[in-house]
């Protein structure tokens, strides 16, 4: 099979994350010593006393065992001397050294009690019934107080975790975070590779801070700028950067975050973020993958009252409401333009469109050089040799290329990342991470046959990509892999190459079919690729006599939910039947060159598979020696 190349995808900008709540315990730890208080208080702030029966009480002041006492309307309370508090003890630890007693008043008036405490000498004290008027208002409300306290800040607590906001109410809040330059790293220095797009959005940063000059000229800064490519060549970083050149507040949210599952939430935080722009203008706002509520309404999914249409009509509204003094601007980006609805891509909401593609040679150069500024290289690394390699690889791919270089040094405790250690991420992205699959000799054979017939396929047509690198060293889910590398970046592609590369795709398959008389599973990702490619070819860019030059809509979503919504196809079933049958026709004729041609090169295919059974992995050096002593044998 021939390798995939990846992509990477940048994380959201904004780094103002949900405040933590200080002392979030506090409150109850202060409820708690309140309760508290209010306990001591109704207990008369008085220490644990020993429990007396009246009679022994009154025993005990006849035999000089108390020396004071203190009258309350129900209990007396007192000392003891010491010969009472020894006569007195208890087993009991907590009041064993309570010199302290209290008992029960009868409900009866004693007259002799006080004769008979004035007999014996004791200390007469007398308390007033009842608590003071401020301690019986707090025993009798506080507690019913702190009780509605509690409830509230557990209910309060409670929605805040809900709606991760600040507070019961906070559904309708915008998520958008905010951020400033002091607090964005990133700057238009750290983008590179995308110089037109740089200079579309320091036009943008300059109106924002000297919006005068523009005016002057009767000039009228753009309502929103779209970002559109594919995933991971910058539209994230590249609005990271313009937090922080614009040095104006920039709101970040992904389109995502407005949807809720409760009706018109989406809504109100659209009102609510463009509300909070408008304060701080001139201001910056951005929206990540706007194809996640922005697709064309009317598709037959939802309805008008549909949750996600409610919010791309707010948007629409809110984008139209700007004026010109208003300095709020919208940067979206999103890899789907095709569904966006027609409304937002009209002048007077996004009046910009930047494209950002893959980067080109110099551009990736650029880019590489930009990532590897905190990495010690050796001596035999050529960024440029490196950037003329990595055909295909986007800016995410190269940051990450160069974070697997780092990695691979640092798992072999090197001090400086070399050459070899950017050869081997390359091959671990390209090609996928080895793994150890024990073939059985049977099976190592066929996939050796599999992958020659990818390589002599790649080696011959005069259109195909120059072949890299062919290995029999299961990667990722292939047990072997075929890799091209293009001479240069295409942008177009001819038909003639397309047919080569159908032709190496099916080289695997016919070189079986020629060995063993049959087929295995072994092509199924090769069979895929070549059908989505031929498809494309007949009906979306017209390369076939019999359709004719015809642009179809082929594959695309949007046309297979038409289908099942009953909406209006673009083609009838008749040509649907035309495009197949061609499809065919034109498969079935590119296995029998193919076929054919590995027929005529059998000797070249089993000498190239001996070779690749014998070293597991060969070079493009090694495949072009083999091959041409097997065409000079075959001369001779």
């Amino acid at each position: 099979m021939t390798a995939p190349n990846g992509t990477g995808n940048p994380q959201q900008p904004g780094n103002n994350p949900q405040p933590a709540i200080p002392n979030q315990y506090s409150f109850l730890w202060l409820s708690a010593a309140i309760f508290l208080m209010v306990l001591w208080l109704q207990d008369g702030g008085q220490p644990q006393l020993r429990e007396l029966a009246y009679s022994d009480f009154k025993t005990a002041v006849v035999n000089d065992q108390v020396s004071e006492v203190t009258l309350k309307e129900e209990a007396i309370t007192g000392l003891f001397t010491d010969s009472g508090a020894a006569s007195f003890s208890s087993d009991t630890p907590s009041q064993a050294s309570t010199p302290g007693f209290r008992t029960i008043r009868p409900p009866m008036e004693d007259p002799s009690l006080l004769g008979l405490l004035e007999e014996q000498g004791v200390t007469i004290r007398a308390m007033p019934s009842g608590l003071p008027w401020w301690q019986e208002l707090i025993r009798g409300f506080l507690p019913w107080i702190l009780l509605l306290a509690l409830m509230f800040w557990f209910w309060g607590a409670a929605q805040k975790r809900m709606t991760q906001g600040g507070g019961p109410f906070d559904f309708s809040r915008s998520k958008a975070r905010k951020a400033r330059r002091e607090t964005s790293t990133a700057t238009l220095d750290d983008v590179a590779g995308i110089e037109s797009a740089k200079r579309e959005i320091a036009e943008i940063i300059d109106f924002l801070k000297s919006p005068e000059k523009y005016r002057a000229l009767g000039a009228v800064m753009p309502k929103g700028v779209l970002l559109v490519g594919p995933p991971g060549t910058g539209k994230t970083l590249l609005a990271r950067a313009i937090a922080g050149e614009a040095e104006v507040p920039f709101y970040s949210i992904s389109a995502s975050e407005f949807i809720e599952m409760f009706v018109g939430v989406g809504a109100a935080r659209v009102r609510d973020m463009f509300q909070e722009a408008r304060k701080d203008a001139p201001a910056l706002i951005f929206i990540d993958e706007l194809d996640a509520i922005g697709r064309s309404r009317g598709a037959g999914l939802g309805g008008g009252h549909d949750e996600r249409e409610q919010t791309l009509n707010q948007i629409l509204t809110e984008m139209d409401g700007f004026e010109a003094h208003e300095n709020v601007l919208v940067l979206a980006a999103t890899n789907r333009p095709d569904v966006l609805d027609s409304a937002l891509l009209r002048p007077g909401r996004f009046d910009r469109k930047v494209t950002l593609d893959r980067p080109h040679k110099d551009a990736r150069t650029a880019i590489l050089q930009v990532h590897v500024r905190k990495v010690p290289l050796a001596i035999d690394v050529d960024l440029e040799q490196l950037a003329a390699r990595t055909i295909g690889f986007s800016g995410a791919d190269l940051k990450n290329l160069v974070n697997e270089a780092a990695l691979t040094a640092a798992r072999e405790n090197l001090h400086e990342v070399s050459a070899r250690c950017f050869e081997v991420a390359r091959d671990r992205i390209i090609l996928g991470e080895e793994r150890d699959a024990r073939l059985s000799p049977e099976e190592r054979k066929a996939v050796a046959y599999h992958e020659c017939g990818h390589a002599i396929m790649a080696y011959y047509m005069p259109n195909a990509d120059p072949l890299t690198k062919l290995t029999i060293i299961p990667h990722g889910m292939a047990m072997g892999v075929t890799e091209q590398t293009p001479r240069e970046d295409h942008y177009t592609y001819t038909e003639s190459y397309l047919k080569d590369r159908i032709k190496v795709m099916l080289g695997g398959r016919c070189a079986e079919k020629l060995v063993y008389g049959e087929v295995s599973t072994g092509a199924q990702n090769d069979l895929k690729e070549a059908t989505t490619l031929i498809r494309r070819m007949i009906g979306q860019w017209g390369m076939s006599e019999k359709i004719g030059p015809l642009g179809l809509s082929i594959g695309e979503e949007h046309v297979f939910l038409g289908r099942e919504m009953g909406l209006p196809r673009e083609f009838s079933e008749k040509m649907a039947e035309m495009i197949d049958a061609e499809i065919q026709a034109q498969l079935l004729a590119m296995e029998k060159a193919t076929l054919d041609f590995l027929t005529d090169h059998r000797d070249q295919l089993e000498a190239l598979a001996k070779a690749v059974l014998k070293a597991e992995t060969l070079s493009a050096e090694d495949v072009e020696e083999i091959l041409r002593k097997e065409d000079a044998r075959k001369i001779a």
